[in-house]
């Protein structure tokens, strides 16, 4: 395993674990390597200093970390205080979850406030059927759901750009 100090285009700075150099340099190429703050795939590797072990040091038992068997990127676990409060979002959490507001803003139609009455025109054919994003009161929602209206909250997180 190969450790590398990682940047993405907007200089955040992550780490990463490879099986060698070849497999880094094949996942960028495939863009299955992100930024863990703005999802960029944009990646390349930054200044790092060597780790150099002090003599008669130990390396820390079970040090080894966990690899997501698609990508060979290291798991990491969320902090304890993630893991207790639910109070901080998990790097790779807020990846995904930029990277998914980035999809349904891409191919959605932003309907505002009118998600409710829009979402009930489509499944009506009163409107042309598309995917679509907006706004609805957790009422509006249960409403749906109970007319049999699929919908989904998806946690929005701001935009990393921003």
């Amino acid at each position: 395993m190969i450790h590398y100090q990682l940047c993405c285009e907007a200089d955040h700075e992550f780490d990463g674990w490879f099986k060698d150099s070849d497999n880094f340099d094949r996942q960028v190429v495939r863009r299955l390597v992100s930024c863990p703050v703005c999802a960029s795939t944009e990646i390349r590797r930054a200044l790092m200093a060597p780790g150099i072990r002090k003599k008669g040091r130990a390396s820390a038992p079970n040090s080894a970390p966990v690899i997501e068997a698609e990508t060979g990127l290291p798991v990491t676990p969320p902090p304890a205080a993630a893991q207790s409060t639910g109070g901080v979002i998990p790097d790779q959490v807020r990846a995904a979850l930029h990277k998914l507001r980035a999809e349904v803003e891409k191919n959605c139609d932003y309907v505002g406030p009118n998600f409710a009455e829009e979402a009930r025109r489509i499944h009506h054919g009163e409107a042309p059927a598309r995917g679509i994003y907006g706004e609805s009161t957790k009422a509006e929602a249960e409403a749906l759901a109970d007319d049999g209206i699929g919908v989904a909250q998806i946690p929005w997180l701001p935009r990393a750009d921003s």
